[in-house]
C-alpha cells in the first residue's frame, strides 16, 4: 500500500470514528481532497483509492488538470478565491459547487453567464468569520444583508456557506469561527428568503476538521494530511 493510500485511509478513518462519536450519519459527511499543487496522475491514484470528490484552489490550474483526470470522480469542487474574470473559464469547468462566492457582485456574475441556459450553478457563500484581513469572505452583517439578494438570481442555488478558520497554532481557535458560521446557518434558515438549501457547511481542513465536525460541517477540504504536506496551507 503507497503511502497516498495509507493517508486516505487514515483519514477517512479519523473521520469515521468522530462522526460515530458524534453520533451521526456517515453519508452525511463529505471528504474533499484539495489537489492544490497536485499532479493530475497524483490526483487520479487518490480518485483510485478511495477519493471521490476533490477541489481546486485556481482556475487556471483547474484549467490545466481537469482533461487530464481520468479516474472516475462524483464532484469536482472550486474552493479558492473567485475574480470575476475567471468565472466564465471556471463555469467552463462544471464545477458541482463553488464554495467561494464571497460577495453579491461575482454572484450576479455568474448568473448573468449563465443567461440563456437552463444550467443552475450549485454555490456556497463564504463568510469571513475570524475577522482577519487576510481573509476573503463577506463579514456576517454583509452575508445576512446580501442572501435575499444572491438568492433571488435566477441561475443560482445557494446550498450552504463557507469559511475557514482563523491562523492559529491551536485547532482549538478554529471552533469560534466554526460555530459562528453554524449560527449564520441557522439564522438565514429562519429568515424568509425563498430559495434557500443551507444543506452543505463547509469547513475545516487538515489541523482542526475535527472541531470543525463538533460544530456541524458536513463538507471537510483536506489537502496536506492526505497528500503531505506544502509550502502553503491547506
Amino acid at each position: 500500500m503507497s503511502v497516498l493510500e495509507q493517508n486516505i485511509n487514515s483519514v477517512q478513518a479519523k473521520i469515521s470514528a468522530k462522526v460515530q462519536a458524534l453520533g451521526l450519519d456517515p453519508q452525511s459527511v463529505t471528504l474533499i481532497a484539495v489537489t492544490k499543487t497536485q499532479t493530475a496522475e497524483t490526483v487520479n491514484t487518490a480518485l483510485r483509492s478511495g477519493i471521490s470528490h476533490f477541489g481546486e484552489n485556481k482556475v487556471q490550474e483547474a484549467e490545466d488538470k481537469l482533461p487530464q483526470i481520468t479516474a472516475p470522480y462524483e464532484g469536482f469542487h472550486f474552493i479558492g478565491h473567485l475574480q470575476t474574470n475567471k468565472v466564465k473559464a471556471l463555469l467552463k469547468l462544471n464545477p458541482c459547487l463553488i464554495h467561494s462566492v464571497d460577495s453579491a457582485h461575482v454572484a450576479r456574475e455568474i448568473s448573468r453567464l449563465l443567461e440563456g441556459t437552463d444550467r443552475v450553478q450549485d454555490i456556497l457563500l463564504q463568510v469571513n468569520t475570524s475577522g482577519e484581513i487576510s481573509k476573503f469572505g463577506m463579514q456576517p452583517v454583509q452575508l445576512l444583508q446580501e442572501a435575499a439578494e444572491i438568492a433571488a438570481l435566477p441561475h443560482l442555488q445557494i446550498r450552504g456557506l463557507m469559511t475557514i478558520g482563523r491562523l492559529s497554532d491551536k485547532a482549538e481557535d478554529s471552533r469560534q469561527d466554526f460555530r459562528l458560521l453554524k449560527q449564520l446557518s441557522d439564522t438565514l434558515i429562519r429568515m424568509p428568503i425563498p430559495k434557500l438549501d443551507m444543506k452543505w457547511l463547509s469547513m475545516g481542513m487538515t489541523n482542526d476538521f475535527e472541531i470543525a465536525l463538533e460544530e456541524g460541517a458536513n463538507l471537510l477540504r483536506i489537502g496536506s494530511a492526505i497528500f503531505g504536506e506544502r509550502l502553503d496551507n491547506d
